[in-house]
């Protein structure tokens, strides 16, 4: 059997952790920060983790993640 292909635009998105979690990079970070508070954008900083619902649907995207 060949080997299934990964979806290349969910492998640069997402990291899957060694627990089987899916991490990601917040959007609305690059550009239009001046109207956005200091608290937004801190929070926005640090990668943020997919629910458990949708991690059946990303592992078909990434068969080998």
């Amino acid at each position: 059997m060949p080997k299934m292909k990964t979806r290349r635009s969910a492998a640069k998105r997402f990291k899957m952790t060694g627990t089987g979690k899916a991490k990601y990079k917040k959007q609305a970070t690059r550009h239009i920060l001046t109207k956005k508070s200091a608290k937004r954008k801190r929070k926005l900083r640090h990668p943020d983790v997919i629910s458990k619902t949708e991690i059946p649907r990303l592992k078909i995207l990434l068969p080998y993640g």
